[in-house]
This record gives C-alpha cells, sequence and structure tokens, in this order.
C-alpha cells in the first residue's frame, strides 16, 4: 500500500522540527521509526529531510508511506463483502452477522479478514488488516478499516480517546422502563470463562452505555445505544442486566423464537477524518434478519 500526504506548513508550527509537527497530528514513535526506514518518505518542499529539520511557514511538507508486505498467515477468500466507502486511508465495511472479523482456529477462511485480502489481492495491490472497532462475530453492521499505518495508529488514538461515536440498534422482548437512560455498571469476566462477562462492582473495569427506545411493536422494542466505553460484550451484559437482555443471544439469552443470532447491529459511526479532518458520518439500514422480529405476531 502506497500513500503520499502533503501537509501546508502555516505559521503556527514555524520553527518546529518534522517529528514534532508530525506526533501533534496522531503519528505514534512507531510511525516514525518506521517511516526512518523507508527511502525518501520525508520532504520538504521535495527535497529528502531529516525527521529533525525545522520546518518554516510556507513549507510543504511530504510524507511518502510504502508499505510491501501484507499480513502474514491470512489467506485471501473470495467472499461476499459490502464496502459503504473507501478511500486512499480507511474503509468502512458494512459486516454481515455470522462473519468474524478477524481469523481464529475454527474460522480461519470466512473472516471478514479474509475477503479484504482477497478484495486487495484481485487489485495487486498489499495490505495489512488493520480493524478499529471490532465486531463480535454476529453483531452486523459498520466497522472501520485502516488503509495504512498512519491510519490506524491516529484511529487507534481517536478510539482510546472515545472520539468515535457508536451507535448500535439492538431487539429486545417486552417493554422497556425507562424508555432512556444511562447504564453505568463495570463488566468483568465470568468465573474462568474466557469469553462470558458479568456485572461486577468488586472487580470490573467501569462501563456506561446510553439507551434510547425508538420503536414498539409485536411485543419488541427497538433500542438505540451509545457506548461512552468499549467493554467486551457491553451492550449484550448491560442490557441483560437492565432486565431487557437482547433476544438470539446464545450467551446471554437464549430467546431464538425470532433470531438465531444476537439482535444487533452497528448502525451508525461517526468520527473525524484521521487525515484529512473532515468530519464523516455513515449509516445503515436495519437488516432483515432484524426486521422481520418486528413483522411477526408476538
Amino acid at each position: 500500500m502506497e500513500r503520499i500526504i502533503t501537509y501546508h506548513i502555516g505559521a503556527r508550527a514555524d520553527g518546529m522540527r518534522i517529528e514534532q509537527y508530525l506526533r501533534r497530528l496522531g503519528y505514534s514513535h512507531q510511525n516514525l521509526t518506521q517511516l526512518k526506514k523507508m527511502s525518501e518518505s520525508i520532504l520538504i518542499n521535495g527535497v529528502w529531510s531529516y525527521m529533525r529539520t525545522q520546518l518554516s511557514g510556507g513549507d510543504t511538507l511530504t510524507v511518502h508511506i510504502r508499505e510491501t508486505d501484507s499480513s502474514p498467515n491470512i489467506p485471501p477468500v473470495d467472499l461476499p463483502i459490502s464496502i459503504i466507502y473507501e478511500d486512499e486511508d480507511i474503509i468502512v465495511v458494512n459486516k454481515s452477522a455470522g462473519m468474524p472479523v478477524h481469523p481464529s482456529l475454527n474460522n480461519y477462511r470466512n473472516s471478514l479478514a479474509n475477503a479484504l485480502m482477497y478484495y486487495y489481492a484481485q487489485k495487486d495491490q498489499p495490505f495489512i488488516f488493520r480493524c478499529t472497532n471490532r465486531l463480535d462475530r454476529d453483531t452486523s453492521g459498520l466497522t472501520i478499516i485502516a488503509k495504512h499505518m498512519v491510519s490506524s495508529s491516529i484511529l487507534s488514538t481517536m478510539t482510546a480517546r472515545h472520539e468515535i461515536r457508536r451507535e448500535y440498534l439492538a431487539v429486545v422482548r417486552g417493554h422497556v422502563t425507562p424508555a432512556s437512560g444511562t447504564i453505568d455498571a463495570p463488566i468483568g469476566r465470568t468465573g474462568s470463562s474466557l469469553i462470558e462477562r458479568k456485572i461486577d462492582f468488586d472487580q470490573g473495569e467501569r462501563a456506561v452505555t446510553h439507551y434510547r427506545v425508538v420503536e414498539e411493536k409485536n411485543g419488541h422494542s427497538l433500542v438505540s445505544l451509545v457506548l461512552e466505553t468499549g467493554r467486551t460484550h457491553q451492550i449484550r451484559v448491560h442490557m441483560k442486566y437492565l432486565g431487557f437482555p437482547l433476544v438470539g443471544d446464545y450467551l446471554y439469552n437464549p430467546d431464538m423464537q425470532y433470531i438465531r443470532r444476537q439482535a444487533l447491529h452497528s448502525h451508525s459511526l461517526s468520527f473525524r477524518h484521521p487525515i484529512t479532518g473532515k468530519d464523516m458520518r455513515f449509516t445503515t439500514e436495519l437488516p432483515k434478519d432484524m426486521l422481520k422480529i418486528f413483522q411477526k405476531n408476538s
């Protein structure tokens, strides 16, 4: 993957070293180390320069990223994927339910990573899979993938600072009361389980979820959820704690009458573009298997 990024230096950056300027933009120490190893990766006004070189107002700083390797041990597989948006820095994908994000021992050739490795192999482009907001295998909806090391680093920092707003839609059985609110309850592991989580006020990590009921029909409620934190299974555990677990959730509420997976969808993403700084917002419709719940008789 190759990317050329151009910055026009203003008066505020006058006298600043290149490495300082790039760190303020969100480049990591590892990014700078990798760039130093790339031939002519840093140019001022078209002339190769050291990271310690001072900038002057009016300069044009060019960063030339070259990544020639692809993710090892992720075989490219021709799988259907829905790409909502793509530019030189990021991809936004509407992931289908049942597709893991990463390969694993039992899902070695059916993940989103496999599909994107194939997508770029067809373009004869090297690709390292870097997913920013991971979704559970059976959660559908939007996720962001960085296309190079710098966008990945900046998006990771934005995630840690809670600068990526994620809204989910979930289906639960019954009339949710209260109809909106905030769940502030810490989450920890359940015993020795590597997967299951529970509310744990003694040893759990703080977890905050904001929710509101969007619609009620056929004995079910469609709930909008916005995460303030990003704990494993946060929505699933918090809604169970509230008394309204997600339908179809084999782990926390095996109510499979209407759907065979947890009724959870990553509906919208809002964030600042990691390179251009432009405000980005993406939304997707509720998938058919969740819509059907409201079309059936309760």
